[in-house]
């Protein structure tokens, strides 16, 4: 009986530690899963959706969603259980384009996102860690990055740009992601600097390389995490304003493009609000579950946030 209850103990006790993990966060792991939900939405919404329905003239027009009962003297259409969430007026399917749409747009995030604070590491820890004048340098050229008006400056460049895919419009949006990261990052290791581990290690002769991303890089993660995830929020909401003012990729669908075409087409003022509102909805969605991981990595940061006493 002893020893059963020494296992079960065991087992039990070990599972509370597990638990108690701080990488195991309710909000991190909520967050993360929805992204990943969003992501898998391109290779396995084929897999359960005729995703083609999402191109112009696929499906009848004006489509009410399944739920709802057609106004005919608007000139909508009785929903059917083919196409649940209705279709626009360009003849496109919304579950279609929902589910084409919204990898992609996370997509832009993503990729500006991951440019952006790759970038900032580099500058950062080049500015915080060896100082002098290097330091000064990309401080002055970060700030005054900062004051230059993005979305201006952007509207400008796509509007001369002809080819506009996802990986032009990430390229372009990743060119003002960096300052944010990149202020972040150096006050980080401008801390870190001090730090007895850190003198430590230059006493024992480490290179700079090694104490910088050996030493330093694993207790910055979780601010490196939360400055890429609201830099992805940053990327995504610019690309989303890109694409309602008709400078988005016009061939492809995204949930920015999208809204632009209901716009477009006077969806609010015709009543036709299942044009708009589910791509706003997943937009929403995007923004909450990174909003969550931000709110989780800020938490493992900070054990005070957690309710842990130091």
């Amino acid at each position: 009986m002893t020893a059963a209850t020494n296992v079960f103990g065991t087992r039990s006790s070990r599972m509370a530690v597990i638990l108690r993990l701080p990488w195991l966060n309710w909000k991190l792991v909520l967050g993360v899963g929805v992204l990943i939900l969003m992501i898998l939405m391109e290779f396995v919404g084929p897999v359960f959706w005729d995703t083609e329905l999402a191109r112009v003239g696929s499906v009848p027009t004006n489509m009410v969603p399944v739920w709802v009962e057609a106004d005919k003297s608007l000139g909508f259409k009785e929903g059917s259980p083919d196409y649940p969430l209705g279709s626009e007026s360009n003849g496109r399917e919304m579950l279609a384009l929902v589910l084409v749409a919204t990898p992609r747009s996370l997509k832009v995030g993503l990729i500006a996102a991951s440019l952006g604070t790759i970038t900032g590491i580099i500058l950062g820890f080049a500015a915080g860690f060896l100082g002098g004048w290097l330091d000064s340098s990309i401080r002055i050229l970060s700030d005054a990055w900062m004051t230059i008006p993005g979305l201006a400056v952007l509207i400008v460049i796509a509007s001369y740009v002809r080819e506009f895919d996802i990986n032009s419009m990430a390229l372009v949006i990743a060119m003002f992601a960096w300052p944010g990261p990149t202020r972040i990052i150096r006050a980080q290791v401008l801390s870190m600097r001090e730090r007895g581990y850190v003198q430590m290690a230059q006493i024992s002769g480490s290179s700079v390389i090694d104490i910088m991303f050996k030493e330093m890089m694993p207790n910055l993660l979780p601010y490196l995490a939360a400055t890429f995830t609201s830099t992805v929020s940053s990327s995504i909401l610019a690309a989303t304003g890109l694409e309602i003012l008709g400078l988005g990729p016009t061939r492809i669908p995204t949930l920015g493009m999208t809204i632009n075409n209901a716009l477009r087409a006077s969806a609010i003022l015709r009543g036709m609000w299942w044009w708009w509102s589910f791509p706003i909805v997943m937009l929403v969605t995007i923004f909450m579950a990174l909003f969550l991981m931000t709110i989780g990595l800020d938490e493992i940061a900070n054990p005070r946030l957690r309710g842990i006493q130091q």
